[in-house]
């Protein structure tokens, strides 16, 4: 039988952005719009199966597939890190977004599932500075 999930298997955050769904969802699917808030270079295929591939910071490289896109109110993708000696590899854990609408606003609500319990911190501490980012670009191109 499968053990209940609970908040601590997890890393959730939430943020509220000052634009609407439809305005927020391409930052999740637009290369050109990835690259903003999260990275340096993206290459992005937003349908099932597509390519989800980030260089964050310039030296590291977040890698996946898209695993469900419904415009303007989810994105879940795979994650995890290129390169040898990385314990989150590429695809072994999932991120989802979901997008809802809040008056003029939208509340961003992101669940990363599947991450090794000590990465969790940390993978959290990474959501915790690039979410404000998001909602910063979002903010500068509306």
């Amino acid at each position: 039988m499968a053990t209940p999930e609970t908040k601590a298997d997890v890393v959730q955050r939430e943020i509220r952005v000052e634009a609407s769904p439809e305005t927020v969802f391409p930052y999740f699917t637009d290369p050109e719009r990835m690259v903003r808030w999260k990275g340096t270079e993206a290459t992005l295929d937003p349908r099932p199966g597509g390519v989800y591939r980030v260089l964050v910071g310039g030296e590291h490289v977040a890698r996946g597939e898209y695993v469900e896109v419904v415009p303007y109110s989810r994105v879940a993708f795979t994650w995890g890190w290129e390169g040898e000696g990385h314990s989150v590899p590429p695809g072994s854990s999932t991120v989802e977004i979901d997008l809802v609408p809040d008056g003029d606003g939208t509340i961003v609500r992101l669940i990363h599932r599947d991450l090794p319990a000590a990465e969790r911190e940390l993978h959290g501490q990474g959501w915790d500075r690039f979410l404000p980012m998001l909602a910063k670009a979002v903010a500068e191109s509306v």
